[in-house]
This record gives structure tokens, sequence and C-alpha cells, in this order.
């Protein structure tokens, strides 16, 4: 059961949501937390996912909920695929801020994009704050508060979230090792890997390639 933007209080009118986490449109979540106490209310995300019921912010972050109920269905490699055909970005994480305050840097501002292609060209590296900072020529405080502003994410959360992303386009598409896929995505060792892999998808990368390959 899933709700986009202010359908949050459809659901919650139903009883769907009560001592769930929850979120709807950041103009609204003072309202829904005043109506439905009950509700666990989260203003500062895209999404929620909580046992099956899912709700999203403002209506572009439903699309961003959508691919995340496609990618939880059929993988990352149909979910990017989809996102491509309907070209908007393949993947914002849940935790990141509704409200971001220059989603596109405007023509000739100084912005991290730099840093972040260096990054995903790199992510088998291990990569610091201080390498980013290098490639935008920015201080590591100026990176730090720009990505923030730009992507809605801190750059080591951004960085971890597109390691876990091509670990498991990897994990789809190859047979390698786990091992030598930790090693390709930046995790530096198959346990590093099994731990983000548990922390963010609740599964290790043996089950989630099973799933997606059909693999025993």
């Amino acid at each position: 059961m899933a709700s986009i933007c202010t359908g949050t209080f459809v659901l919650a009118a139903a009883g769907l949501l009560a001592g769930r986490r929850a979120t709807t449109h950041w103009k609204s979540c003072d309202e829904l937390r005043s109506l439905y106490p009950e509700i666990r209310v989260d203003p500062d995300v895209l999404y929620t996912d909580d046992g099956g019921v899912l709700t999203s912010a403002g209506v572009a972050a439903g699309i961003d909920l959508c691919l995340h109920m496609i990618r939880g269905d059929h993988g990352a490699e149909v979910a990017n695929t989809v996102a491509r055909r309907t070209v908007v970005p393949p993947h914002r994480e849940g935790g990141q801020a509704q409200y971001v305050e220059q989603p596109v840097p405007g023509p000739g501002a100084d912005s991290t994009a730099a840093a972040r292609a260096y990054a995903l060209g790199h992510l088998g590296e291990p990569l610091t704050l201080e390498d980013l900072a290098r490639e935008a020529s920015m201080s590591v405080r100026t990176l730090s508060r720009r990505f923030l502003r730009e992507t809605g994410a801190t750059p080591i959360r951004w960085l971890a979230e597109q390691r876990l992303q091509y670990a498991r386009r990897l994990l789809e598409r190859t047979d390698e090792p786990v091992d030598r896929i930790a090693a390709r995505a930046g995790f530096g060792t198959g346990t590093a890997m099994r731990l983000h892999f548990r922390e963010a998808l609740g599964v290790s990368p043996r089950a989630y390639r099973n799933t997606f390959r059909g693999t025993d």
C-alpha cells in the first residue's frame, strides 16, 4: 500500500499508519502530525517504506517511491531502464532531504559536479573528502556545504549510496564473486559490503543476487 504526496492523509484516515513512520509534502507535515499524533511523521525524507506501507513527499518524490518499489521487485537494472525511459534520475535515496536549495546549479555557478563525476569514475578507490574537495577546487568545508545544498546528502552518504547502487548492478549483471564486486565498488572487502547490504537492504549480497538472477 503506497501513497503519493498528501495521499498520506488517506492512509492515515484508514488507520494504516498508526505506529508507523510516514511522510508527506513538507508543507503538510505539521497538519499530519497534529491530526494523527500516533504516526511518526518524518518531514525530512523523500519517501518511507515501513512494513509494506509506503509514503512519499511531493509528487516528484512519488516517482522516486515508484522506482524504489520497482527496484525492490525487479532489481536496479530494470528500475534504471524505467528511469531512463521516463527521463528522471535513476535513484534518489529515500532519506534524502525533501527540500534542496539548489537542485540544478545555474550556468557557470560553482558546484560539486566535478567532484561527483570524479567519484563516479573512481568508486573502487579509497576516496576521501580531501580528494573530492581537490577535484572541485574547494575547501572540505565548502564542498560539504554545497554538496548538501545541491544533492540533499552529505558527500560521504552520497558516495556510499553510489557504491551500493554500483554493487547492486554488478550482482545483477555479472557472475563475479562478492569479494571482487566489493573491491570494484569501493567497499574494500566482502565483509564490509555485506554489512552495508544488511544495513541498507536487509539482505546479504548473495541473497540479493539470488533474488534477481535466480541462482542458488
